[in-house]
This record gives structure tokens, C-alpha cells and sequence, in this order.
């Protein structure tokens, strides 16, 4: 990442009129992987990914289809329960590792859908909620637990700090990292020096040098101590050093400048039902379902993370928690290059 020259975001914001989408009938797409060639995949509540083409066909890939989904009848049951597959990330051979935030579990799905848990316990107890797994160019494999809670909802509170980063190597499994705010996305910077995470009830970014055995030390807050309303969900770096942040919830989508600075890039939050969960998250009680139900915006309902893809990484994907299709548009400056395999 570079710093040098000025920055592309300064004065910059995304055009609502030139956003298009992509994917039909989608559920929960909360996380999404792009492949050099334009492929998509997208996390799917059905219990596996939504393969879409670049042309835009698109293939729903599991190894048997859950039906629990359904945000017309119960979001509560829907969006709290049943096989929630979230974060993603390739492994070395391409297969897809799925780390599911409803089931518990890391898991890894071939590309023809046959899936087996990688891990469910750690230290002979249970993992809590998974919720991102991220693999580094060494092939170690970083996962965040966000909380030890269950139902998911009664965390989302401040106060409290039973969030994890653990880390598989060719020693197993370990902690290496604990003591987080809802732990939720994490990523490494481009030398992988930084583990970013973000700690959603927290409303911040905090990053931890990365050693060489990989244990993680001089933890500090990256850029601002808060990121204003919402809370924050996913995030990914661009080419210049920028990180972008989304604030589910109040539906933000924010970067951080190398100087540390917040910039906002779309606010489609509505303003009265967003000022509604900053109320009621102020109080520090566990936020009540029907709050959180209320809240977001309708380009990527409760927008939940941001995904540079395409043949420049200038097209930026967003995903959801309660969207049905994946919003993209164009990019001033490229993303970060992910590890693919």
C-alpha cells in the first residue's frame, strides 16, 4: 500500500445512480469472494455459496439445502438460527472455507458442494460464534469468534468483550488473540505486518503486529476511537491504503485514511430509525431483535461488508444481511489483492 500522491477518496462518494446489481434471490449474501476472471461467490443461508458468472448465471452450491431462510415470514428465526454461512475465504487447492455463524463451526465446501467441518472446538470447548476466516500467503488460516453468546442479538451491546482471533497452523488450532468487542472481519495489510480487526460493538478498528510464529502484540486503535453511527461489520483495504468500513445497521460505508482520518463514502441509513438504535445501543442493555430488525437502509439491507473485484479491482461488491442481490459500482482506486490459491 501506498501513501504518496493524493489520496482518491478525498472529495469522493459513491454515486447512487451508477450502482448496479448483480445476483437474483439471494439469501443472506453477507460475505462475498470475486475471482480474477469475474466469477462471484457469495455466502447463502441455503447452507452453502451462490456461484454467479460473470455473464450473470448463477449456481447455488451445497451439499443439502436448508429452507429455514425466510425474511417475509420470521427474521428472527431466519436471521439468528439454522446454518448461517458467513465469512469466506479460498483455500490453497480453491476450495471454499466457510466459517458459519448460525452452526458454529469452520467448514470447508468442494466446488461441487461436499462440505466437512474443519473445526468446532478449540481448547475442548465450543468455538462460539464464528464468524470470518481469512487465510494468509503463508496458508495459515486466521478465524474471528464474535462472542460466546447465543442468540447472536443479546451481544450486541456494550460492555461486552468475549471476542476472539484464533489461528491454524501446522501446530492446530490456537488463540492468539481475545479481549475483543464482538470480534467481526479481520484483514492483514499488505506486507502482513497488521492483523486488522474489526470490533463491532466497539465501533472501531484495532490492529496487532503480526510475528513471525504468528502471536500477535502492540494492540492499538486504528484511526478514530469511534466511527459514528452504526456499528462496524466488514472492511477491506485498497490499493492506496485506504480501508473501507461498513457500519451495519445505519448502513454506512466509511474509509479510513493512511493519516487515520474517516471519510464517508454512502449513508443510506434512514435517519430516524438510525438515531432509534443509537438510543437504545447507548443504554448498554442487550439490543432487542426488533430494533435491530428495523434498522438499515435498501440498497444492501444491514450492509455488511465490501469486496474488490474485477479485472482492475475497481468494481466494489457489497454484501448483506438481508439483501437478495449484490450492489456494485466503479472505484477511483483499486482494491488490495487477496490470497487466492
Amino acid at each position: 500500500m501506498s501513501s504518496k500522491g493524493p489520496n482518491p477518496l478525498i472529495g469522493w462518494q459513491v454515486d447512487r445512480a451508477q450502482i448496479r446489481t448483480i445476483g437474483t434471490d439471494l439469501q443472506r449474501p453477507e460475505c462475498i469472494l470475486a475471482e480474477r476472471d469475474g466469477t462471484l461467490w457469495a455466502a447463502d443461508a441455503r447452507g452453502g455459496v451462490m456461484m454467479i458468472a460473470p455473464d450473470g448465471s448463477q449456481q447455488l452450491i451445497t451439499q443439502s439445502v436448508s429452507g429455514h431462510f425466510d425474511l417475509s415470514g420470521d427474521q428472527a428465526q431466519s436471521l439468528l438460527t439454522g446454518t448461517l454461512p458467513n465469512g469466506l475465504a479460498f483455500a490453497e487447492n480453491g476450495d471454499i472455507l466457510i466459517s458459519n455463524f448460525g452452526t458454529d463451526l469452520l467448514e470447508i465446501m468442494s466446488r461441487d458442494g461436499q462440505t466437512r467441518t474443519l473445526y468446532d472446538t478449540i481448547d475442548g470447548k465450543p468455538m462460539g460464534k464464528v464468524n470470518f476466516v481469512l487465510r494468509d500467503s503463508k496458508n495459515r488460516i486466521w478465524i474471528t469468534v464474535s462472542t460466546m453468546v447465543n442468540p447472536w442479538n443479546e451481544a450486541i451491546r456494550t460492555g461486552l468483550t468475549d471476542g476472539y482471533v484464533a489461528l491454524v497452523d501446522e501446530n492446530g488450532i490456537r488463540i492468539v488473540g481475545d479481549g475483543f468487542a464482538f470480534t467481526n472481519e479481520i484483514r492483514l495489510d499488505a506486507n502482513e505486518e497488521w492483523l486488522y480487526v474489526a470490533e463491532t460493538c466497539a465501533k472501531r478498528v484495532t490492529r496487532l503486529r503480526v510475528q513471525p510464529d504468528g502471536s500477535l502484540t502492540d494492540r492499538e486503535v486504528y484511526g478514530p476511537s469511534s466511527l459514528g453511527d452504526g456499528l462496524i461489520d466488514g472492511f477491506a483495504f485498497d490499493a492506496y491504503g485506504n480501508l473501507w468500513c461498513t457500519m451495519i445497521f445505519a448502513d454506512r460505508l466509511v474509509a479510513i485514511t493512511p493519516e487515520g482520518d474517516a471519510l464517508t463514502l454512502l449513508d443510506d441509513g434512514d435517519p430516524a430509525l438510525t438515531a432509534a438504535f443509537e438510543a437504545e445501543f447507548a443504554t448498554g442493555e442487550p439490543m432487542r431483535f426488533e430494533t435491530l430488525a428495523a434498522s438499515g437502509g435498501k440498497i444492501a439491507p444491514w450492509l455488511a461488508s465490501v469486496t474488490f473485484g474485477g479485472p482492475d479491482l475497481q468494481t466494489v461488491y457489497l454484501g448483506s444481511l438481508k439483501g437478495n442481490t449484490i450492489p456494485y459500482f466503479r472505484s477511483p482506486v483499486a482494491g488490495l489483492p487477496m490470497v487466492h490459491w
